[in-house]
């Protein structure tokens, strides 16, 4: 089984984001960059599946500027076997991820492709599905345990009520939810190793892909600061003040 693994390039989530004084979006300038954590688990799980015997190649796929490569190659330290960088300087949208996500998926007939759920950057959460749609291919969300059996695989996913259990068929699309498992840290061997692994270099114009941004951002502002608390005497008091001051009951 032929694994593609889609891997995104972000703000660490330890870095406190910044939005830039003309508010056109936020900081990214001297500013620490890692692999998106749902493509970590998504990485994680198809290193596992070619553990277990049931995934022969894993291929990790990037999408973005030539410093995406880097993530490229975090996936190959991890224990991926090469890499595809899509290269493009325009800012990449949920559609235009998917188009692109699918004309590799053409070029390279992978028999599972993994996505985390959600990039920690735009909070989407749409390319794991729009992807499955524009491949006609059966989808599993959210998914927090994966079984693959021959031409089958079951998902558990995480929903609102709790979990849900299906059965897709095979090929598909599987999106990754954070109980899903645990990535491993890359060893310093494996990073060597993974600067010989090959990262193959295309464009959107080669894979017949318009990337033209469908959406404009208009304006990009912090959250307004929470204001502190206030200690109330009694409960007589704390109902008082959410029926005549917050107005909520």
């Amino acid at each position: 089984m032929k694994v593609l693994i889609a891997v995104k390039r972000v703000i660490d989530y330890n870095v406190k984001i910044r939005v830039k004084s003309d508010n056109t979006g936020v900081e990214t300038a001297n500013v620490k960059m890692s692999m998106n954590p749902f493509d970590e688990i998504a990485v994680e799980e198809a290193i596992r599946l070619k553990e277990a015997g049931k995934a022969s190649e894993l291929i990790a796929v990037s999408l973005g500027t030539t410093q995406s490569s880097e993530t490229i190659r975090t996936a190959l330290a991890m224990g991926a076997d090469r890499g595809i960088l899509v290269e493009t300087d325009v800012e990449l949208q949920p559609l235009a991820v998917a188009k692109l996500l699918k004309a590799v998926v053409d070029k390279e007939n992978p028999d599972l492709v993994i996505v985390g759920k959600q990039a920690i950057d735009d909070d989407a959460n749409q390319t794991g599905q729009m992807l499955a749609a524009l491949l006609g291919w059966p989808q599993g969300t959210f998914a927090s345990k994966f079984e693959s059996d021959g031409d089958k695989a079951t998902v558990i996913r995480e929903v609102d009520g709790g979990l849900e259990t299906i059965t897709i068929n095979m090929p598909a699309v599987l999106t990754t939810d954070l109980r899903l498992n645990e990535p491993r840290y890359a060893s310093l061997p494996n990073i060597m190793k993974a600067k010989k692994k090959p990262i193959d270099t295309l464009t959107p114009d080669e894979l017949g892909v318009d990337v033209t941004p469908r959406l404009e951002t208009i304006k990009v502002v912090e959250p307004p600061k929470r204001e502190a608390g206030e200690i109330v005497a009694d409960a007589a008091a704390l109902v008082d003040k959410l029926r005549n001051e917050a107005k909520v009951i």
